[in-house]
């Protein structure tokens, strides 16, 4: 089943998260489980958010990968919403 984890950052964390982007990229390939990703941009082309299409058999292991991500560890995000998604096209 897949997932889209959609994660904001907190306002003014652009240096937390470019601190700490590459750990992140690692994680992101250090699994089979990540479909699709890539940051979201704010109005001035700057990385605000992520947007992470994972496949998992549940919700339970989504969250679990979530919560190991760089990102999270370093507290970077406002917010973060794990939601199944269902792939109709692309």
């Amino acid at each position: 089943m897949r997932f889209a984890l959609i994660a904001k950052d907190k306002p003014g964390a652009l240096e937390v998260r470019k601190a700490n982007r590459d750990a992140h990229v690692a994680y992101l390939k250090s699994t089979d489980a990540v479909e699709m990703a890539g940051p979201f941009l704010d109005a001035d082309g700057n990385m605000c958010g992520s947007l992470i299409i994972l496949e998992f058999d549940d919700i339970a292991d989504a969250q679990a990968w979530a919560a190991n991500d760089p990102y999270k560890k370093a507290d970077l995000f406002e917010s973060v919403e794990i939601i199944a998604w269902n792939k109709v096209i692309g």
